[in-house]
């Protein structure tokens, strides 16, 4: 007979109305503890969080009965995209997707139908569409608690626990991988993916003032209780009834907007200008190239004989960031450009996502510039305005990455 000591737990669920978590065997038995103090909020609509160990999926079922899959990460392994491509989705795409997706009589067929094939290829695993922490902030400000939850839901659903990491960090780890290729140090790089199940990767802790960097996981057992906690919270938070509020205006927008204004009156060409904004891009990553330059080993003196084309070259040869800076170029070259404060999000975010992502679908006032600066930078990232074509090309490269490959003549 097996020895019960060895029968390995196969479920472990925390259920809100029991107020327990309840840990279920091999054999079917179940041992039970209380949850004291209850880790639900008033506002949580989670109702029961159940984890299976074998297959490294954690279901959260709300309040509603609707219900969320989260893959879980694998310890150890840096890439679980197993060859999925990456289809990134502005916040307003969401939106559509939402409506879609919920039967909303307003969504058209065509959005129907590509919110029916996008999930059914996230089900196979052929595709993932990951959140961001901007899509947190966005929905998690929306007034209506209806409307917020319908469209957290869907999100959630739809990306099945993937994230893109906080572009602020992206920034950062490429700042400090091209200085650390300089430097002919290529086991220096952090080489982190963008698109990730790694718990805590959707924020940066260079947010919190004073944050240390993330702490090294110990075990196996510490491992999955992170992982766990992180995926948790993350369902917990889109969902949470209780709205976030704006953050307060940092003069980001009024600046941009006295910049361009400028701008618009120097009696300069094109490249003159180029350069007066890369200064002006320089100055606000000045915190950035200093630390990770300090990070990356690189002395005082190195630092200073790289110069402003040096420190120019290691930021436009960065996927994000370069594109981030040629984004931030074609809106100031271009005269009368209206600064709005939603602009800041939308360029840090899409330019990240563009960086790494396969395929982006966004408004028209971003995809421009985007498709603008992918050309500067000679990539081939495919940008769409709208879910249906979108939909329509990731089929076609679908079936290109399916299609056998013909025999050598």
């Amino acid at each position: 007979m097996e020895n019960e000591s060895n029968l390995p737990i196969t479920l472990i669920t925390m259920d809100r109305a029991a107020s327990c978590t309840i840990f279920t065997r091999s054999d079917g038995k179940e041992a039970r503890f209380p949850l004291d103090p209850s880790p639900f909020e008033d506002t949580s609509v989670i109702a029961r969080l159940d984890f299976s160990p074998a297959f490294d999926a954690l279901l959260a079922t709300t309040l509603s009965g609707d219900q969320v899959l989260f893959e879980m990460p694998l310890e150890g392994v840096a890439d679980q995209l197993a060859g999925r491509l990456v289809v990134y989705l502005d916040q307003n795409q969401w939106s559509l997707l939402s409506n879609a997706a919920s039967e909303v009589s307003k969504s058209s067929e065509a959005d129907r139908a590509a919110a029916r094939k996008l999930k059914e290829w996230v089900d196979q695993r052929r595709i993932i569409l990951p959140a961001s922490a901007g899509h947190y902030y966005e929905t998690g400000k929306r007034f209506s608690t209806d409307k917020r939850y319908v469209l957290g839901l869907t999100i959630l659903q739809y990306s099945r626990g993937w994230q893109m990491r906080d572009p602020l960090q992206v920034r950062r780890n490429e700042l400090h991988d091209a200085f650390c290729y300089r430097l002919g140090r290529p086991d220096s790089m952090r080489s982190d993916p963008v698109f990730t199940l790694a718990p805590e990767a959707l924020h940066s802790p260079t947010r919190s003032a004073g944050a240390a960097p993330p702490s090294t996981v110990q075990n196996h057992l510490d491992f999955r209780t992170k992982a766990l906690l992180a995926a948790s919270v993350s369902i917990d938070t889109m969902l949470d009834t209780q709205r976030v509020e704006e953050g307060p205006d940092t003069g980001w927008t009024a600046a941009s907007q006295r910049f361009s204004d400028w701008l618009d009156g120097l009696a300069q060409d094109s490249q003159q200008k180029r350069r007066a904004i890369d200064i002006h891009l320089l100055t606000d990553l000045q915190r950035e190239l200093a630390e990770e330059a300090a990070a990356a080993d690189v002395s005082k003196e190195l630092f200073g004989q790289w110069g402003f084309k040096g420190l120019v070259r290691a930021i436009g040869d960065s996927p994000a960031v370069g594109l981030f800076r040629e984004i931030l170029q074609s809106r100031h070259l271009n005269k009368g450009t209206t600064w709005r404060p939603n602009d800041l999000t939308d360029m840090i975010y899409l330019s990240c996502a563009a960086g790494y992502a396969d395929l982006i679908v966004c408004e028209k006032h971003m995809r421009d510039p985007l498709q603008h600066g992918l050309k500067r930078m000679g990539r081939s990232v495919q940008v769409y305005r709208r879910l249906s074509d979108a939909v329509a090309a990731i089929e076609e490269l679908l079936e290109a990455a399916s299609a056998p490959v013909s025999p050598a003549q």
